[in-house]
């Protein structure tokens, strides 16, 4: 039987993850280091996997609300307010997903209508224009510049609007570049937002992770949080990325419609996960504190060591990436990174992983044990001698 016929033109036309690419690649590379998946190399804080033991234990392995657990929705109400300083309702305002893909996934079907355009800045997190394209829209990507330390501008993201555009995607602190935004540069953009009439995704899975910076939510602006929907979740702030968990803060308007998306596909959130997450936002900002700590030697460290191979990179103060150029080895993103792995055994992601305007740049992940950035520092430093 001749399957391609039968497959839909939209799946298709997306390609795989080359993130995934590399990190399988590196698995075929005995001894190679990897720097490609931005996964915390931390194990989940014990005290959040015993009160995932203890729920199973207590027999709590069925379905709950759609919207998930209201204790878990009122924690992350709780949580939303005390450090972003946004209010929701936890009793409409709130739907607990499987982790931050699902909820951009889910706030995009329940958004979109057919050939609405979605601007996406580049370099863009993989999964934004995917989930575009099986909605439906059209994904349009604006530039961000390292001469702007790869920050969207204003100017340049009115230039792209059209009449059919709809929702513009933030990601700051930004996968893959590290940069993160300030509250007067967001305010630019909001201004934009309000003036264009348009709907936010605001992806802050990353925003607890800064290092002398403050973090701004996009909701708190004036005048933002009705046009806001505000994604966030536990993979990364609590290193849970196995338990899939994250989460969708919006107007009840926008929920309502979202949870239908939710209900339909998931159902909901594994519940033993949900009573993980109740503890790690009730008793988890010392983790995330010591975290942050420890990823920001590391971020010091291995900005200095790739500045002192030649190459240069712009400070990120966010996340767990760094995003220098390669553009002085004369080599494409893509080749750079193939040869490196084989040659060196170290495995980075190509910076055009994140979209054509991340070509010339590579990127590299700093969840990874000191030792492990020391060695691939030194083969980083020997592979670029040999070029």
């Amino acid at each position: 039987m001749e399957q391609e016929r039968y497959l839909s033109d939209r799946v298709k036309s997306i390609q795989t993850s080359e993130i995934r690419h590399f990190f399988n690649m590196a698995g075929e590379v005995k001894g190679a280091i990897s720097l490609s998946l931005g996964q915390p190399d931390f194990v989940t804080p014990k005290h959040i996997i015993d009160a995932a033991v203890k729920a199973l234990n207590e027999g709590h392995t069925f379905y709950t609300h759609n919207m998930g657990l209201l204790e878990l929705r009122k924690e992350i109400s709780h949580f939303l307010s005390r450090r972003h300083s946004i209010t929701y309702n936890p009793d409409t305002e709130i739907i607990v997903t499987i982790g931050v893909s699902q909820a951009i996934d889910t706030a995009l079907r329940a958004l979109v209508s057919e050939g609405d355009e979605v601007i996406i800045p580049q370099p863009s997190f993989v999964t934004y224009k995917p989930c575009v394209i099986m909605a439906g829209a059209v994904p349009k990507f604006v530039p961000t510049f390292e001469e702007d330390n790869f920050i969207l501008r204003p100017d340049i993201l009115e230039s792209n609007i059209t009449e059919r555009t709809k929702v513009l995607i933030l990601n700051y602190p930004n996968n893959p570049t590290g940069a993160i935004m300030t509250r007067d540069e967001l305010a630019a953009i909001a201004e934009v937002v309000k003036r264009r009439d348009l709907i936010v995704i605001s992806d802050e899975i990353y925003s607890e992770l800064t290092y002398g910076v403050d973090y701004t939510s996009f909701a708190s602006l004036p005048d933002m949080w009705d046009r806001t929907i505000t994604v966030n979740g536990f993979s990364k702030t609590y290193a849970m990325t196995g338990w899939r968990l994250g989460y969708i803060a919006a107007p009840e308007g926008f929920i309502k419609e979202m949870v239908k998306v939710h209900q339909y596909t998931v159902t909901c959130a594994p519940s033993m996960g949900q009573y993980a997450a109740i503890e790690a936002l009730k008793n988890g900002d010392n983790d995330i504190k010591n975290m942050v700590e420890e990823y920001d030697k590391r971020r010091k460290f291995l900005l200095d060591e790739v500045r002192n191979m030649g190459l240069h990179c712009f400070e990120p103060r966010g996340a767990f990436y760094i995003f220098p150029s390669i553009k002085n080895t004369s080599l494409t993103s893509d080749e750079f990174a193939t040869r490196l792995l084989y040659e060196g055994k170290v495995a980075v992601v190509p910076g055009t992983a994140f979209g054509k305007n991340g070509e010339g740049f590579i990127r590299l992940s700093y969840a990874s044990s000191m030792d492990d950035l020391k060695e691939a520092a030194k083969r980083m430093r020997d592979f670029l001698k040999k070029l």
